[in-house]
């Protein structure tokens, strides 16, 4: 049998030897980092002169409470007595009133499934929620339960029972372990019964809750007079739109670096990319990922923080139903334009669609497909942080978004000021700042930028959104 032949070194050009003699194809630097930033391209943005953004209101003269933060220490539920502005009734309470009505406050703990009240029970206490979820219900005339309301932690409810004597008309009841810190009216009307000053603190205090809630709208504002008849000659009605003295004020939020690029670089090796507009592109790209984020988490003017109380929700299970997304159209309904998600929110959405049935359509827009649900498209969005919960990893907590945008829609806007010095696209600039002694040249860039909330119900929050939910098919 023939020995079977080997190359032989030397016959011919080796590969690596040919690879001198060619140019090989290059591509611009890629970025990991870089995402669509649909919501960048879908916020309206309003070009603002001065940095400054003023938001003109009408007057409210009864404010809406704000959840009530609470904590933990160890099992012990605690709170800040300051933290007790946040109910309506004390917005105004002096600080010797908050300690002592924080002091009459008891830690009280109950199962998941457990009933608080029931309908016709007397109201005696204000509860509010440290830490799990209680739904409130009532029963229609054909004795199906009706969910009025689904609380979670910070909310309170019973308020009410403080001022008087009255009976429940619904049903409290626990969904998960709950822990709350509750105040009897028996109790408080022992303090102020011990201490006149105490007493007539607080009787001011009801009387102001009372005439700021004698003449507004549902939503609080200064309510308009006007007449209405078919007949006769009444007298009409005289009025004015009173506005806000102190009114909001958005200032632009600045982002600079500088960009660093000795002359050399920039002088010999520019053949196939030019290096300073490659910085200037990946640079940019940064700046405009965390642009992205910061409208949506900044604690100041972020999109997280500038929902009102009232316009945020909780999921009654977890993870993201129709039903929940149905609620938060509920709360935006005048003219609603998209859901912001985090993309594993969206996929767990969409597993319990397809669990009832309903897989959601979709819809082109810029070329790429968006889910929708009632017609409003779900924007992903990976600024929305998933924050993990316990040890499992595939398993975390986020939220959705619904909103309204635009200035004639007294929506959600985004805010910059055109015409900056070295500008390259509108409210970023790029300036040149000079070389230094060891020939290194330095460029200057610059992003102005903020966003703001026209009015409350231009925005909602879906709270407690889990991810990691998954359905076994059989």
């Amino acid at each position: 049998m023939a020995e079977t032949e080997r190359p032989v070194a030397n016959q011919t050009l080796s590969v690596r030897a040919a690879r001198t003699l060619s140019n090989p194809t290059l591509t611009a630097p890629q970025m990991l980092s870089v995402s669509p930033r649909w919501l960048l391209h879908l916020l309206p943005w309003v070009n603002i002169e001065g940095g400054t953004y003023q938001v003109n209101r009408r007057r409210i003269v009864l404010t809406q409470g704000d959840r009530i933060v609470t904590g933990l220490e160890g099992e012990r539920a605690h709170i800040d007595p300051k933290a007790l502005r946040s109910l309506a009734l004390l917005r105004n309470a002096d600080d010797t009133l908050l300690d002592a009505v924080a002091g009459l406050l008891f830690d009280e703990r109950h199962n998941a499934n457990e009933e608080l009240y029931g309908e016709g029970a007397a109201g005696t206490k204000l509860y509010i929620i440290v830490k799990g979820k209680v739904e409130i219900t009532t029963t229609d005339a054909h004795g199906e339960k009706l969910r009025l309301a689904l609380y979670g932690d910070g909310d309170y409810f019973g308020e009410t029972a403080l001022l008087n004597d009255w009976r429940h008309a619904t049903t409290a009841r626990t969904l998960t372990p709950a822990i709350f810190l509750t105040l009897d009216r028996a109790r408080l009307r022992s303090l102020l019964d011990g201490s006149p000053e105490l007493r007539t603190a607080f009787e001011q205090l009801v009387r102001q809750h009372q005439e700021a809630g004698a003449k507004h709208n549902e939503y609080g504002e200064a309510g308009i007079d006007i007449a209405s008849y078919r007949e006769g000659i009444p007298e009409l009605q005289r009025t004015f739109v009173d506005y806000e003295e102190a009114p909001r004020q958005y200032q632009l939020s600045v982002m600079q670096t500088v960009i660093r690029l000795h002359t050399r670089v920039t002088d010999l090796y520019n053949n196939n990319y030019d290096q300073l507009r490659e910085q200037l592109r990946l640079t940019i790209e940064g700046m405009k990922e965390r642009q992205e984020s910061e409208i949506i988490n900044d604690p100041e003017f972020g999109l997280l923080h500038a929902a009102a109380p009232s316009m945020r929700i909780h999921t009654r299970s977890g993870p993201p139903t129709p039903d929940d997304l149905d609620d938060l159209l509920a709360h935006v309904w005048k003219e609603p334009a998209f859901f912001l998600a985090h993309p594993r929110a969206i996929a767990a959405f969409g597993r319990e669609c397809t669990r009832r049935g309903v897989p959601p359509p979709t819809v082109q827009l810029y070329g790429s497909p968006f889910l929708t649900w009632r017609g409003v498209p779900i924007v992903p969005s990976d600024k929305l942080l998933v924050n993990r919960s316990g040890t499992d990893h595939s398993a975390g907590l986020t939220n959705i978004l619904l909103m309204r945008v635009g200035e004639p829609k007294q929506g959600v806007v985004g805010l910059h000021q055109v015409g900056s010095p070295g500008e390259q696209v509108p409210g970023l600039s790029v300036r040149f700042m000079g070389i230094d002694n060891y020939s290194t040249a330095s460029y200057l860039v610059t992003l102005y930028f903020s966003a703001a909330v026209l009015t409350e119900d231009a925005l909602a929050v879906l709270d407690n959104v889990e991810v990691g939910n998954y359905h076994d098919y059989e």
